[in-house]
């Protein structure tokens, strides 16, 4: 019987969810997930990064997979009058052995919904060209719109190109 995935908000990040999301952070990182850091990530620069993400304009879940942190993404709404309509997708990561559980998805599904109440009608993400996120994005509607050659810096050394996706929600 599989264990049934439950999705939080998190509106506040108390110290066992810190010590939880910082270990996730530090493992999806050493199994080389293009999120904005490189190996050898300390505890302490995780649980700074964390202690960072709660501010307006940006929405976090955590996903729970028989009561273990699992995983999260953020929803960053663009808070600018311009911009008012659309949000981007940011930091989904899904612990390395808890993948293939539906967990990405359900995700993603919390910050569409979200999307939707928060009146935002164009969701932007970008990922690695090539990593497994690819083919979860374009199941979910999202468009390619482009890449960008050399974007992030892997923990090989190598500078991959990034794939930016776009979704429009009244779709």
């Amino acid at each position: 019987m599989q264990e049934t995935v439950t999705i939080v908000e998190l509106t506040f990040i108390n110290e066992q969810q810190l010590d939880d999301l910082s270990r996730l952070l530090l493992d999806v990182v050493e199994d080389g997930a293009s999120i904005g850091f490189l190996p050898p990530l300390s505890l302490e620069e995780a649980a700074s990064y964390w202690k960072s993400v709660i501010e307006p304009g940006t929405i976090l879940w955590a996903a729970y997979l028989g009561g273990q942190l699992a995983g999260s993404v953020q929803l960053q709404l663009a808070m600018k009058r311009n911009a008012a309509h659309r949000a981007e997708i940011a930091k989904l990561m899904v612990h390395p052995y808890k993948r293939r559980n539906g967990i990405a998805r359900k995700l993603m599904n919390a910050a569409h919904d979200r999307a939707i109440a928060e009146r935002r009608t164009l969701l932007v993400l970008d990922t690695r060209a090539g990593d497994p996120s690819n083919l979860l994005y374009q199941s979910l509607g999202y468009k390619e719109a482009g890449q960008i050659p050399r974007f992030a810096r892997s923990a090989s050394g190598e500078l991959d190109a990034t794939v930016i996706y776009y979704r429009e929600t009244s779709e």
